[in-house]
């Protein structure tokens, strides 16, 4: 940890304050702008947006940093749900962490999944960005509760506990997804496998 204490010391001040927040109102953006479109601009919007390797040795590097604005759920109420919990998310690992160490975390798992996506061909889908802050967020505030249908009171270490089993379940289905899925984790792993 003190690798980290020294480079937060030195560009701590480059950090992006509320970064979980801001992916996810691109996220939203970018339902809203496919929302409005006709399904084959939306197709070729999401196209444009998405990490291709072999466009990306192209030259559009833009595609490093827009896969993930890429919705997991295009449905609108799951979006705005999706949203705001993401940002109740954020800002509790920013207060827990600051906004250096949530920046280093993303741009982390950022730059394993690109490496997997150019070297591998693995996908590099958003959602599991999302998830690792979820076990993030769960592995610091475990007690901390979240209302089901705004009824059923749920401790964050279920939520994230179901979040892996459904995870686990994909790779049972699929052995082939192990080693991306593990990539996709590894920011996770880092921060947390050694405590």
């Amino acid at each position: 940890m003190r690798l980290i204490s020294s480079l937060e010391s030195k560009f701590g001040r480059f950090a992006i304050p509320g970064l979980v927040q801001v992916i996810a109102m691109f996220q939203l953006l970018v339902l809203f702008m496919v929302m409005v479109m006709s399904p084959e601009g939306a197709a070729a919007y999401l196209m444009f947006l998405d990490l291709n390797p072999a466009r990306v040795m192209n030259g559009e590097v833009w595609r490093l940093i827009t896969h993930v604005f890429i919705p997991g759920n295009f449905s609108l109420i799951w979006a705005l749900i999706g949203t705001m919990f993401m940002m109740w998310i954020g800002r509790g690992l920013d207060d827990a962490w600051g906004a250096f160490r949530v920046n280093l975390y993303i741009f982390g798992w950022m730059f394993v999944v690109t490496l997997g996506a150019l070297f591998f061909g693995w996908p590099a889908p958003g959602m599991f960005l999302y998830q690792t802050l979820l076990f993030a967020f769960a592995t610091l505030f475990p007690n901390e509760e979240i209302m089901i249908y705004f009824i059923l009171p749920v401790k964050m270490k279920w939520v994230a506990l179901l979040s892996a089993g459904m995870t686990a379940f994909l790779v049972m289905r699929d052995p082939s997804f192990l080693l991306p899925v593990l990539a996709c984790h590894l920011n996770y792993l880092v921060a947390f496998g050694p405590g």
